[in-house]
């Protein structure tokens, strides 16, 4: 068992900046090694996809302009 002073100690840890970038480049380093193994068995290779779209509104005529 851990002491509530580790606990703490290692929440704040997982809350700064540096342990995001370093989640996110082992989660990168784990998917392409996925990514990898997945090809040499003879699977197809990932498909580029889009991760967010923008919605632009469209812009509507304003009813008094019309008339």
């Amino acid at each position: 068992m851990h002491t509530n002073e580790f606990e703490a100690a290692f929440s704040d840890f997982l809350e700064r900046h540096e342990y995001d970038e370093a989640e996110n480049y082992l989660f990168s380093m784990v998917r392409l090694a996925f990514a990898a193994g997945w090809k040499a068995a003879g699977g197809a290779p990932p498909k580029a996809e889009r991760l967010f779209e923008l919605i632009v509104p469209r812009k509507e005529e304003n009813p008094a302009e019309s008339e």
